[in-house]
C-alpha cells in the first residue's frame, strides 16, 4: 500500500518537473517552417513596398514632365539697343559717328 502513494506521488513530481523545464524550452525552440514562412512574407511585403514605390516615383516623374511639355519656354526677352548715330556734315562731306 505504501507504494502506490509513493509511486504516485513520484508520477506526479516527475510530470511536474517535465512541465517545469519543457516550457522554457519549448517557449525558445521555433518551429523552421513556422520562421520561414514569417521570414518570406517579411520579405514579400518588403518586395510590394519597393514596388509599388517605384511605381509612385515614375508616375510623379511622368507627371513633371507633361507638366514641363505643357510651359513652353518662351524666348528671353533681350533689349536690343540701337546705336545712337550722329551724322556731321563738314563740308560737302557727311560723317556719321555711332557710339
Amino acid at each position: 500500500m505504501r507504494r502506490t502513494p509513493m509511486s504516485f506521488v513520484l508520477a506526479v513530481l516527475a510530470g511536474a518537473a517535465s512541465v517545469g523545464f519543457a516550457s522554457p524550452a519549448s517557449a525558445q525552440v521555433l518551429d523552421p517552417a513556422a520562421r520561414n514562412n514569417v521570414l518570406i512574407q517579411q520579405n514579400d511585403l518588403q518586395a510590394l513596398q519597393s514596388r509599388v514605390q517605384r511605381q509612385q516615383f515614375q508616375q510623379e516623374q511622368q507627371q513633371y514632365r507633361a507638366q514641363d511639355r505643357v510651359i513652353v519656354q518662351q524666348p528671353p526677352v533681350v533689349p536690343q539697343v540701337r546705336p545712337s548715330c550722329q551724322t556731321q556734315i563738314i563740308g560737302n562731306t557727311a560723317v556719321s559717328t555711332c557710339r
